[in-house]
């Protein structure tokens, strides 16, 4: 899958954006630390990293990934040793077009008075300001149309700035 799509993706005429879907991340119980369900997951998505961006070389300088996931986690073990649905999350931005090397955020901690609800990470960015952001300055989309058409009523998010090298 991600060979394929990264070959498509470095065509001539090929697709400019490319989507991956990946299941089985709602895990509840049993995560475990290096040897867990979720490190098993976590060096799947580094397989299919991996591969996409051996196969995206052609192009990985103009090339950017965001892996990104719709919810976050609990900051506590529940009692069977996972964690549950959560606020907080994470996203990734990677690639040869990408202003990296650094973390962007507003760490707001992870003592019992910083939680969310008193249970999450508080979460502190917008997601749709990362994909604003790459979207801006990789597409040259503005933030008129980012606000009112991709993210419709989203003015309150905006692009987070330089996530891309000039």
């Amino acid at each position: 899958m991600a060979n394929t799509a990264g070959k498509l993706l470095v065509a001539e005429n090929g697709p400019r954006i490319a989507v991956f879907d990946a299941t089985g991340w709602d895990t509840h119980a049993q995560e475990g630390g290096a040897t867990g369900q979720l490190a098993q997951r976590l060096e799947g998505l580094d397989a299919v990293l991996d591969t996409l961006v051996s196969a995206l070389q052609p192009a990985w300088k103009r090339s950017v990934i965001v892996v990104a996931t719709e919810f976050g986690r609990t900051v506590a073990l529940n009692g069977t040793r996972g964690t549950d649905h959560g606020t907080g999350t994470c996203a990734l931005v990677l690639g040869g077009a990408v202003n990296g090397g650094r973390v962007i955020a507003d760490w707001p901690g992870l003592n019992a008075r910083a939680l969310y609800e008193g249970r999450d990470l508080k979460p502190t960015t917008d997601l749709r300001a990362v994909f604003k952001g790459v979207l801006q300055q990789h597409y040259d989309i503005s933030t008129r149309v980012l606000d009112d058409v991709v993210f419709p009523s989203s003015a309150g998010a905006a692009p987070i700035p330089d996530l891309l090298r000039a």
